[in-house]
């Protein structure tokens, strides 16, 4: 399947290998903050997960993760996850 991660903060195109040779591409806020999105193929649950886990390792907070399959078929594949 095929998914996008969006954390907040700036992960440099080298990590791309770490986290399975997914793209890394930075998108630049008005405001001078800036976000990661993580695209690509993931083979099953697991790996997914363990994507999260080194997300969570290096301290960084999650904004999306979205299924680009899965949202073809329906709008509820979407999870959105905020900080306080």
């Amino acid at each position: 399947m095929r998914y996008e991660i969006t954390v907040k903060g700036t992960l440099d195109a080298k990590w791309s290998d770490w986290f399975s040779g997914m793209a890394v591409a930075v998108d630049a806020l008005e405001d001078g903050r800036s976000l990661t999105r993580l695209t690509g193929q993931v083979s099953d649950q697991a790996a997914l997960r363990g994507m999260l886990i080194k997300l969570w390792d290096l301290n960084l907070t999650l904004i999306s993760v979205t299924c680009a399959e899965a949202q073809e078929e329906s709008d509820d594949t979407e999870l959105h996850v905020t900080s306080g």
